[in-house]
């Protein structure tokens, strides 16, 4: 302040602008926000990105699992073969040609990535269009050690067994198993004495190849299952007694697996068995012919009338060739091989049967006719007899 009481001014030093740095004054920007344009292509982006990752998600999915495997489509398993010098690229290929798969080039990933696969030749029972996951199971499966159960029934000839595995495997067609069957290097210990009498023999094995269910394995043979079905024959021919049949019935194995062929396609009931055996042997020994109808539908045109048949001059015809036909007409089973082993025993005197015979020696089981709706028969010793049971079938409605 001055004497004369104004006051003066003194700028300290950090008031000037001199003091002020150039922070100070800095004009302070606008805040802008992003453009909207921009913002929408930045979403654009990753919605693109989004839905690509999941569309390509959904498709390799798809491509794992089919839709038809997950909407209640049922396929039927279809056999797929794996060649010797395969790998997983020409597996894979062929497997998206036959339809197994979608992708090949997907297959071919997962699989990579889960394990690979050790391929072994043979065959495989795979599903259409199943999770590739399952595939890649099932070729991870030795051939040998997948089964296919096949039942050949009794009485049942070469042909039906070749149709019936055909049906079972597909891979083994009925051609296949009618070549084996007929293979002239195939052999059996109950085979004819006399290989000429095969000679025009449909199937050189018919009547010795044993009916029973077999599991054949994925990489099993026509060949293989034909000779493990002549090897069970020989077996259980064994454990019967086949091989004592001369000394049992005075034929040779192969004559009683001929006589148990025609037991076999005529006897329902096992009541019957050993009694139509009996009546076998008895006409055989009388130098009878056998007249066993089955015999006429060996082989022949299942259409074709029965009157037809009986004028076919074949060795086959039981009508007018006397003896046994040169093969067995069909492949027994146990049960008609014990009977043909085990004819039943003539009938005693005293048995209704032979009422108004005078010597027991000539009652004898000679004749029999289907005689009821169970596939039962009636058995006689004397034509008189017969004639009237086969009126009396007739009536029943058994007969034609």
């Amino acid at each position: 302040m001055k004497s004369d009481g104004t006051k003066t001014w003194q700028e300290d030093a950090w008031d000037g602008p001199d003091a002020w740095g150039d922070s100070e004054f800095e004009e302070i920007g606008d805040e802008r926000r992003p453009d909207s344009r921009t913002v929408y292509i930045a979403l654009a982006v990753v919605m693109t990105v989004v839905v690509s990752l999941v569309g390509g998600g959904l498709w390799y999915l798809r491509q794992l699992n089919p839709p038809d495997s997950v909407a209640g489509v049922s396929q039927a398993a279809t056999n797929f073969t794996v060649n010797p010098n395969d790998t997983l690229v020409t597996v894979s290929r062929r497997l998206e040609a036959e339809g197994f798969i979608v992708n090949a080039r997907v297959f071919q990933f997962y699989v990579a990535r889960n394990g690979g696969i050790d391929l072994q030749p043979g065959y495989y029972l795979l599903t259409p269009r199943s999770h590739v996951g399952n595939i890649q199971k099932l070729l991870n499966t030795s051939p040998s050690a997948t089964f296919t159960k096949v039942t050949f029934p009794e009485g049942f000839t070469i042909a039906k067994m070749a149709s019936r595995i055909e049906e079972k495997t597909s891979r083994i067609t009925a051609q296949d198993f009618l070549s084996a069957a007929s293979n002239p290097d195939f052999s059996s210990s109950f085979g004819p004495i006399d290989p000429s009498r095969l000679d025009g023999a449909a199937y050189r094995l018919e009547g010795l190849l044993f009916p029973d269910t077999y599991q054949v394995s994925g990489d099993e043979a026509s060949s293989t299952v034909v000779d493990r079905m002549l090897r069970l024959m020989e077996r259980v021919g064994i454990q019967e007694g086949l091989d004592q049949a001369k000394s049992k019935v005075g034929r040779s194995p192969y004559e009683v697996l001929i006589i148990a062929s025609l037991i076999e396609r005529e006897a329902k009931l096992e009541v019957d068995r050993a009694k139509i055996s009996r009546v076998i042997y008895n006409r055989l020994d009388r130098g009878m012919p056998l007249q066993i109808d089955a015999t006429l539908y060996y082989n022949t045109d299942p259409n074709a009338s029965f009157s037809d048949l009986k004028a076919i001059d074949s060795p086959y015809n039981s009508y007018l060739s006397n003896g046994l036909p040169p093969t067995p007409i069909a492949n027994p089973g146990r049960a008609a091989i014990r009977a043909a082993l085990n004819p039943a025993p003539n009938p005693p005197l005293s048995d209704p049967m032979c009422k108004g015979i005078k010597q027991a020696v000539n009652c004898a089981y000679i004749f029999y006719v289907l005689s009821d709706d169970k596939g039962g028969h009636t058995f006689a010793a004397t034509i008189e007899d017969h004639e009237r049971n086969v009126e009396a079938a007739r009536a029943g409605g058994f007969l034609p």
